[in-house]
This record gives structure tokens, sequence and C-alpha cells, in this order.
């Protein structure tokens, strides 16, 4: 794509992508919740193979109770994916409160703004 429009809309994903990555590494919700659509979900495989999510507010909970804040961690938003007021993205971490996490993330443009409509994720085997 090399539509004058394109460059705008990354940056903008990027902002939002961004609150999620700095929301992980404070260990603070309430720094990406901003970021999620109200009636985003999120969902991966647990360790016997099977389904695990819902409703986001399960990774607002998770990271308020069960996180610490991380400053060493590092993370990269690997792909953005977009077509029109749909995208997608992808974001390897490293070392957010002892955990590895590879995270794919659905985006819709409502009302002019970027929001994450899901979630799904893979947590890697710690070395």
């Amino acid at each position: 794509m090399n539509k004058p429009t394109y460059v705008p809309e990354y940056q903008a994903i990027v902002e939002v992508l961004n609150k999620y990555n700095e929301g992980c590494k404070q260990a603070k919700s309430s720094i990406m919740k901003p970021a999620f659509s109200e009636q985003a979900t999120m969902f991966s495989v647990d360790g016997d193979g099977k389904l695990t999510g819902g409703p986001i507010q399960s990774l607002f909970d998770g990271i308020d109770s069960a996180f610490r804040p991380s400053p060493e961690a590092q993370g990269v938003i690997v792909k953005i994916d977009i077509v029109g007021t749909a995208a997608s993205a992808r974001i390897d971490t490293n070392d957010v409160s002892g955990f590895c996490f590879t995270d794919f993330f659905n985006l819709l443009k409502v009302d002019g703004k970027w929001t994450v409509v899901s979630k799904i994720f893979h947590t890697h085997v710690a070395p």
C-alpha cells in the first residue's frame, strides 16, 4: 500500500499497541485498557491443550494481580497489516514478569479510532 493515508494509520496503530506494551512493563492495566474495545476478547491454549479465555477483563485482572513491574522487558511490534478499517498486528515480548509471549491482535477503526477487538497469544516455555 502506498496511499498517503497508510503511514498515519500505521502510526496510530503503533500508538495503540504501545499502550499495551507499556501496561505490561509497568504491570498496570489502567495504561493498556484504553487500547482495547470494551467488547474485546482474549484467548489462548493452556498447558493441557484446551482453549481458555473470554472477555478482555481477564487480561486486566491478571496484569494487576499476577504481574510485577518489568522495566527490563523488551517488546517489539513484528508486523502490522492494514486493510481499510481492519488491521492485525504481532508483538513479541521478552521477560514480562518472567514470561515471554507472542501476541496477535485484531484491530478495527471505530469512529475514527483504532481499537483492539481481540487478542490471542502464545506463552513461550522458559529457557
